[in-house]
């Protein structure tokens, strides 16, 4: 005879399982949307900075 309390404890690992793949898979796109944000913003710092530069250096000489 079968135990039932059996099966449910493997359905219950492999639902478990499942979660921590969600997880991961959202941690992981959150990290990668974190990084094009910040490298977005660091390349239009830099570029903003590149252009007041540039135009401090033109009005001085």
């Amino acid at each position: 005879m079968r135990n039932a309390s059996n099966q449910t404890d493997k359905d219950k690992t492999a639902d478990e399982a499942e979660g921590r793949l969600r997880r991961l898979r959202r941690r992981l796109w959150q990290w990668r949307v974190h990084q094009h944000l910040a490298r977005g913003m660091a390349y239009g710092l830099g570029s903003g900075a590149v252009s007041l530069l540039l135009l401090y250096v033109q009005t001085r000489y």
